[in-house]
């Protein structure tokens, strides 16, 4: 007799929150159904218990009706001390990262009598309320134990060894260390320690395990920073030798490219060259007015190959890291520059797209070769505009005739069919440091978006649109990279604000790229428009690499993936081998199980991204304090950026220098702080501070060692010493105000 199986229980609120928490992509109802072995019945019942839960904020459904975890904090987690503000309160954010993407405000509240006050890197187990702003508040349980490994600041020398002044403004401690612990380092040279256990005369202890260079000099900037962010910079023995021993790509079955007069278009500082382009009109007389591009990458897969000493040392380091001083490259310089450099008059494998398009630069088909290419010409983006601007001169005669005409003539299509399916472009300024052969800073350039920039854009972007598709129609596992819907409750924060200035955001709750390029079209040209963007940037979702496809929300585009640069992005060498594998071109092919490992990879190198881009940003807010530090009292041009209760964040236009301006340097008045409208205001001096606010400021601090300015008002006396910008204690602890207020003044 057949034994009866008990059916399964319909899954609880909890367990779908847990499984949708855990899994490491958005998962759709299917993956749920299969999760719990539900019925046909037990599935719609369910369907209707997702409903629901995106409906109060616990999940939120993104591209192809996946589902992720939404806005609701658990009522218990636990939370890290990521630092602490000019108040001195804390900053504190989830400890996993599938919430700390996407978490709201967290504001820690300390009670009295409750042991030892958390310090910096410390976790905690927090019991969090969710107050009707959306934001939390968070009560500690518990204190977890968890004091940083190592610390970076600069050696002050005492007659009983020495302490540490960090280079960290979220420490608010000095560290003491012992003099058999020195490590013989000098009084104001930048060190690197390993924490030790307990205290003495209330300090954390420290030893010194690394000399990094003197607090005064700029050049130590860099390996402070590298150091901080522990980025790998030394290869293995075994990769190195591996790259040395590289040689020329044989011809073998390649297809002979070298005729195709492709070149490279990059900045004038580069020094690897991974792609090339070349266009013509297309000569089917079925295709009126359309297109024939080439987009050639080099062929990195062929040196090297999954497993092998190259591979391990470049998927460590997930990608290549740029700072005004260096370049940490993700591949040796025997390869980076050499054998994978597209050097023009010379041989060079590569992996290469014909695609054509019609008038309106909609895609009609394209195909993937492995071949053997000479670039004809390395251009930069100056020249290639200059020479589109004014025609050849001879600093420029290199650029080969005919080549521009049908290279913008194909990027004019390629915009239309941008603009046609609404994807996003912000146009948010982007400063370049330039280094005087001492290492100081002798200017800070802006940097120029011109039309050959956007033309190299726009055609990456189609080759990378191809190999995601060629990697879907042969059945090969592709590391997609993923933009996903923003969260509703940063939409909703940003439609407030833009209540604010009298703009609104199309597209309800069903928000698309278009509704954004719309708002970012009406307001081109006001005076606002800079912070606009700047508040559209932080409603969107944090791009990331993974295996599970749900689209890039603001290319508006279904598939997407890195192809166009291998030399620096382990994602694209990824790419390339799955392309190699699925359409058979030869060596260098992805293994027929590594799609099991993308997730994990994907993960990592979302991680090593994140990871570089901190370190560029820390880098410059440095090097600009260097370059301001002489500079003190001198008044700048800037605006608001962000606007917390402690202050506000600026950006000087000239430089691009970020600053504090704390409450306490904008006067006597009382100022409340207004979560809705990111405002300061206060009714006594009838005034208001909001995001995009045109400042003249004088810088009051600027600080090397933590890379930060502060700032004052310039049309206000600066303050006494006892009531200098960062002094505790001058202002009144501020509540978040119950009311709103309208206007800068009424």
């Amino acid at each position: 007799m057949a034994q009866n199986r008990q059916k399964p229980e319909l899954p609880t609120r909890e367990a779908i929150l847990k499984f949708i928490r855990d899994s490491p992509s958005p998962v759709g109802k299917r993956e749920i159904g299969r999760a719990f072995r539900l019925s046909s019945q037990d599935r719609a019942l369910v369907a209707d218990m997702l409903v629901e839960m995106e409906e109060d904020g616990s999940i939120r459904r993104g591209r192809g009706r996946r589902y992720g975890i939404g806005n609701l904090l658990p009522s218990v987690t636990v939370l890290e001390i990521a630092g602490f503000d000019s108040d001195g309160d804390a900053i504190v954010k989830p400890t996993d990262e599938r919430l700390s993407d996407q978490a709201p405000r967290i504001r820690l509240i300390l009670e009295g009598g409750r042991g030892r006050a958390p310090g910096l890197g410390d976790r905690i187990l927090a019991r969090l309320s969710r107050q009707s702003s959306g934001s939390y508040t968070a009560r500690i349980m518990r204190v977890l134990e968890q004091r940083p490994a190592r610390v970076f600041g600069v050696f002050r020398t005492r007659p009983d060894g020495g302490r540490l002044e960090p280079a960290d403004r979220r420490y608010k401690s000095e560290f003491l260390i012992a003099e058999a612990n020195t490590g013989e380092a000098e009084d104001g040279e930048l060190v690197a320690c390993e924490t030790l256990p307990g205290r003495a005369f209330g300090l954390p202890l420290a030893r010194v395990v690394g000399r990094i260079g003197h607090e005064s000099d700029p050049r130590s900037v860099s390996p402070l920073v590298i150091a901080k962010s522990d980025i790998p910079e030394s290869f293995t023995p075994d990769a190195l030798r591996q790259a040395e021993r590289a040689e020329a790509a044989p011809m073998d079955d390649r297809e002979d490219f070298r005729a195709l007069p492709l070149v490279t278009i990059d900045d004038e500082h580069a020094r690897d060259f991974d792609d090339a382009v070349w266009a013509e009109a297309d000569k089917d007389p079925d295709n009126p007015g359309g297109w024939h591009l080439v987009v050639a990458i080099a062929d990195v897969g062929w040196y090297v190959h999954p497993d092998a000493p190259l591979d391990t040392d470049s998927h460590l380091r997930g990608n290549s890291v740029y700072l005004p001083d260096r370049v940490i490259p993700m591949l040796p310089e025997a390869l980076s520059n050499g054998w994978c450099s597209l050097i023009p008059d010379e041989d060079r494998p590569c992996l290469a797209v014909h695609m054509w398009i019609d008038a309106n630069g909609q895609k009609r088909r394209h195909t993937f070769h492995r071949a053997m290419m000479r670039s004809a010409a390395r251009l930069t983006y100056n020249q290639v505009q200059r020479c589109r601007d004014s025609g050849p001169d001879e600093e420029i005669a290199t650029i080969p005739p005919g080549l521009l005409d049908p290279l913008y003539g194909a990027f004019t299509a390629l915009l239309k069919s941008r603009e046609s399916r609404g994807a996003l472009d912000l146009d948010l300024p982007e400063r370049r440091i330039v280094l005087a052969e001492d290492g100081s800073v002798a200017r800070i350039d802006r940097r120029v978006r011109l039309d050959s920039h956007r033309l190299i854009e726009e055609f990456m972007i189609l080759a990378n649109i191809s190999a995601a598709e060629t990697l879907e129609a042969v059945g090969q596992p592709c590391m997609y990279r993923l933009h996903d819907d923003p969260a509703l409750d940063r939409v909703a924060a940003l439609r407030s604000y833009l209540q604010t200035l009298g703009l609104r955001l199309a597209g309800g709750q069903a928000v698309r790229p278009r509704h954004f390029a719309q708002l970012v079209n009406r307001i081109a040209g006001k005076p606002f428009a800079g912070a606009v963007q700047d508040a559209i940037l932080r409603s969107q979702a944090k791009a990331v690499y993974s295996p599970e496809n749900i689209g890039h929300f603001g290319l508006a585009l279904r598939h997407y993936a890195h192809f166009t640069s291998p030399i620096r992005r382990y994602s694209d060498l990824l790419v390339h081998r799955a392309l190699i594998a699925g359409l058979r071109l030869g060596a260098g092919a992805l293994k027929h199980d590594a799609g099991l490992l993308f997730s994990d990879i994907g993960e990592h190198i979302s991680m090593t991204e994140r990871r570089a881009v901190a370190a560029e940003r820390e880098c410059f807010d440095r090097l600009c304090s260097h370059y301001l530090a002489d500079k003190i009292g001198a008044v700048f041009a800037g605006r608001v950026t962000g606007v917390e209760r402690f202050g506000l964040f600026v950006v000087l236009d000239e430089s691009g220098a970020n600053g504090l301006v704390p409450v306490s340097a904008l006067g006597d008045a009382y100022y409340t702080y207004d979560e809705t409208r990111r405002s300061l205001r206060s009714d006594a001096a009838d005034e208001e501070f909001r995001l995009g606010d045109a400042l003249s400021l004088r810088l009051a601090e600027s600080n090397p060692l933590t890379g930060s300015l502060s700032l004052e008002l310039a049309d206000r006396a600066p303050r006494s010493e006892a009531k200098r910008p960062g002094r505790r204690g001058h202002q009144p602890r501020r509540p978040v105000p119950r009311r709103k207020h309208q206007g800068n003044k009424r």
